[in-house]
Formats: C-alpha cells, sequence, structure tokens
C-alpha cells in the first residue's frame, strides 16, 4: 500500500487517477463491460464534468471510482489511485467505509434513496460524524447548518426533519450537505441538479463551485445537462457505450468538439446558444450492455463519419494537441471545427 501511495504522489496534482478500469456486468450473455479501459484524472482545483446519454457509462465510473460498483457488475480490471489512500480497488471492509465520506465524497442521483427514514437528518449527520471518528459533533452540526442555510435551505428546520418530510429537491441539496461536510478532498456528484427547479439548480451550482473552490477539491460532476457543464466545469470528459471518446478543457471541448459523438451532443442541446429551434436529434439509440458493438468504434452506427475501419479496429483515446484527447479514426479537421 505504501509504494502505491508514493507512485500516487510522484505522479502529480491529481487526486484521483483512473487507469484501464473495467466493470462488467452479469448477463444471461455472459458477463458485459459496462465501462471499458477507461482512464481519466480528478485534478485538485479542477471541476470535471463527465457527460454522455443514458446507459453511456457514467454512473458506473463513478461508482467504480468508490469501489462501489452494486452485484451482478465487479471491477475486471483497472486502478483508481487517490493521493493518500493509494489504490481505492485493493480497499475492503473497514478500510473502504473509512475513505467513502471522509477522503471521497459521494452523492447519489436519487439522493432520498441514500437517507434513511426512521431517522432526522441530524441524527443522520451525527453517525456519519461518529463513524469517521469526528470529535467536535457541534462544529460537524454548525458546518451542516452553514451549508444548508447557504443553499437556500432552514438548517435548524432540515436537521430536524424525517426525509418524508422534505421535497425531492430539498433532499437532493440534504444528500450534497451530508457529502462536503466531512470536508472530503475529492467530490463526485451523480446528476446534483435532479428534480430542482431553475432557482434551486443554480444555487446548488453556485455552492458546489464555491465549496470547490474554497476547499481546493477534485470534483467530478456526472451530468446529461451540457447547460450544467457549460455553467460549472472546468474539464470536460465524454462517454460513450462505455467508453471515454474526448475530453479537454470545457470551452475548448463545447466550441471545437473534436468526436463525432461530442458534436451531435452539442448539436441536440442547442439551447446552450439559447436557439432551440437549432436542436438536432442523434439519429438511432444508444446502445445498452447487450448491443454495443464488440469491435470497432461504439459509435459507428450512428456516426456519419464512419468508414470499414471504423467497424474493424477500435480507436484509441490519443492526445490531440496539448490538452485534448479523443477517440475516433476520422481526419480531425473532418469533425473538428468551432460550432456556430
Amino acid at each position: 500500500m505504501t509504494d502505491t501511495i508514493e507512485r500516487a504522489a510522484e505522479d502529480g496534482v491529481a487526486d484521483v487517477r483512473v487507469r484501464d478500469l473495467t466493470v462488467l456486468y452479469r448477463t444471461p450473455q455472459g458477463e458485459l463491460p459496462a465501462v471499458s479501459h477507461a482512464s481519466i484524472d480528478l485534478v485538485r482545483g479542477q471541476i470535471t464534468g463527465l457527460v454522455g446519454e443514458s446507459g453511456s457509462g457514467k454512473s458506473t465510473l463513478a461508482l467504480g471510482l468508490m469501489n462501489a460498483v452494486p452485484e451482478p457488475g465487479r471491477i475486471s480490471s483497472g486502478t483508481v489511485l487517490v493521493e493518500g489512500v493509494g489504490d481505492v480497488t485493493e480497499l475492503r471492509g473497514e478500510q473502504l467505509r473509512k475513505v467513502r465520506g471522509a477522503a471521497l465524497g459521494y452523492v447519489f442521483q436519487a439522493s432520498q434513496n441514500s437517507l434513511n427514514p426512521l431517522k432526522t437528518i441530524g441524527k443522520q449527520l451525527l453517525d456519519l460524524g461518529r463513524s469517521h471518528g469526528i470529535q467536535d459533533l457541534r462544529g460537524l452540526v454548525a458546518r451542516a447548518k452553514d451549508l444548508a442555510d447557504r443553499m437556500g435551505l432552514d438548517g435548524e428546520r432540515v436537521l430536524d426533519s424525517y426525509q418524508h418530510e422534505l421535497s425531492g429537491g430539498m433532499r437532493q441539496r440534504v444528500g450534497i450537505v451530508l457529502a462536503l461536510v466531512l470536508n472530503a478532498k475529492v467530490l463526485i456528484l451523480d446528476e446534483p441538479t435532479t428534480a430542482l427547479d431553475m432557482i434551486s439548480q443554480a444555487a446548488v451550482l453556485d455552492i458546489v463551485r464555491k465549496v470547490h473552490d474554497e476547499n481546493g477539491l477534485a470534483t467530478l460532476i456526472v451530468t446529461h445537462d451540457m447547460g450544467v457543464v457549460s455553467e460549472i466545469a472546468d474539464r470536460l470528459a465524454v462517454m460513450y457505450g462505455g467508453r471515454i471518446v474526448e475530453d479537454g478543457p470545457v470551452l475548448d471541448v463545447l466550441q471545437r468538439p473534436a468526436h463525432p459523438y461530442t458534436r451531435a451532443l452539442i448539436r441536440a442541446t442547442a439551447r446552450i446558444t439559447g436557439d432551440t429551434s437549432a436542436a438536432e436529434a442523434l439519429p438511432g439509440r444508444p446502445p445498452d450492455l447487450t448491443t454495443v458493438p464488440r469491435t470497432g468504434c461504439v459509435f459507428r452506427e450512428r456516426c456519419a463519419l464512419a468508414t470499414d475501419v471504423c467497424a474493424e479496429t477500435e480507436p484509441l483515446l490519443t492526445a490531440l494537441g496539448e490538452d485534448r484527447r479523443r477517440a475516433c479514426h476520422a481526419e480531425p479537421a473532418a469533425v473538428t471545427g468551432e460550432l456556430s
């Protein structure tokens, strides 16, 4: 374990370095990959957005970072190196429980499912503090109230409430409070603005950005919403069919997408530019575990630039310039170009 931690420190400023992560799910057709050979860095001080259609593998990748893939899934290969912790995929039992919530904070897509309906939010907060050895429980409660207040909630009332006494949007924000309150250095949010109206969404994104900046976090936001990404993220990674197909600085990727899928996603969400009439739906449907191609490019059946090589050879995620990567056989000039 010591050697692993030393390697993580030597590699640079990334708090999380995911390398070649593959997650398989057991099905009647055998074990099939939900995430295939994914590599990504979460860098201290940066917010990374992870986007893609439903079923692209975003949430599975996020759970893989926590070594929390549920049965019948399993991590079959790869590493998740967390600074000061080591390879999370090697941790089990008490070691793993201590890492979750302390070093790694996670907000689930349906936050109410992670709340105990038989205890008030305050009692669950105290349980969380005790389980991680927090001595100053009064300070923990004060911090939770402050975070809740800054998210537009009545902190005093929320901590005295049961989950059924809160709206869906309030429960979502409570989930974010519980993830942030232990001062985790890595924060993972799975669809953090789900069930929130526009005002609440703006408030939540604002507090996430402020807390991120104040604490120098490495933050991952999983979302299907390009608007959320454009508003808050510093970097953008795009997933399709369990693969990361492009990543880079968010404005660069949004303005000059280098993968046909990224470009199609942006064109399908033209509300980023305010012109909803310009939205163009992607042809076809995204693949599921049983229909994702086993050879070649996973996007080829929906790609206007596909050629014979796309059916034969899977493109590797390779560097495109100093700070961009993409996985595509097409010439960059055929894809890249600033969107109007």
